[in-house]
């Protein structure tokens, strides 16, 4: 079993930045690829970016490129997101995931292991 628990959300004003965190336990995720992504209020869950097993690989969506930066550190076998530029309409709940098929992927299928997810508000 894996646990993935996120942190680093919070409330920030627009053009504010802020950094989550996803610490993997009970077993390492080094070999694997990791995901971000989010739900917003009345939306369906999202892809955000996502990254391969080594870090040399890294994958955003559209609205993100620029803005966003994926990374890992395997050795704390933890995710990171770091989040600069924030708009109001970057307010959901982001949730890391680890992926299952070995490969980079924006598809929430291609991932097995999910956190419990932290919130982000970005005001205007």
């Amino acid at each position: 079993q894996v646990q993935l628990v996120e942190s680093g959300g919070g409330l920030v004003q627009a053009g504010g930045s802020l950094r989550l965190s996803c610490a993997a336990s009970g077993r390492t995720v080094s070999s694997y690829p990791m995901g971000w992504f989010r739900r917003a209020p009345g939306k369906e869950r999202e892809f955000v970016a996502a990254i391969s097993s080594s870090g040399g690989r890294t994958s955003y969506a559209d609205f993100v490129k620029g803005r966003f930066i994926i990374s890992r550190d395997n050795a704390k076998n933890t995710v990171y997101l770091q989040m600069n530029s924030l708009k109001p309409e970057d307010t959901a709940v982001y949730y890391c995931a680890r992926g299952a098929l070995g490969l980079i992927t924006s598809s929430a299928r291609g991932y097995d292991y999910w956190g419990q997810g932290t919130q982000v508000t970005v005001s205007s």
